[in-house]
């Protein structure tokens, strides 16, 4: 089992040095570039915005996003399972009505 290594990021030109895994290292980095162009976008031009505030609204914007990939996910597993029964169900017609 690897150990936790300290991994410095930066947000909103602040850094912050937190622990992971070091295969999951470059994944945290580009999370952390997500989170960083979230966060300008919501501030925008105003440099005076608390910092509290755009992360929040920078998680709330993240948090939305995710719900609806994993909604839309779980719409196109179902149309998958639809599909893949419907070809299961004529295979099976197919070779029940073979000759043998």
């Amino acid at each position: 089992m690897s150990a936790s290594e300290p991994v410095s990021i930066r947000l909103l030109d602040r850094e912050y040095t937190v622990g992971c895994e070091p295969s999951e290292r470059d994944s945290l980095l580009t999370a952390a570039k997500l989170l960083d162009s979230k966060m300008r976008e919501i501030r925008g031009g105003n440099r005076m915005a608390a910092l509290d505030r755009v992360a929040v609204l920078a998680a709330l914007n993240l948090a939305h996003e995710l719900q609806q990939l994993r909604g839309e996910n779980e719409s196109r597993d179902r149309e998958l399972a639809r599909t893949l029964g419907d070809l299961h169900r004529k295979l099976d017609g197919l070779f029940d009505s073979a000759p043998r």
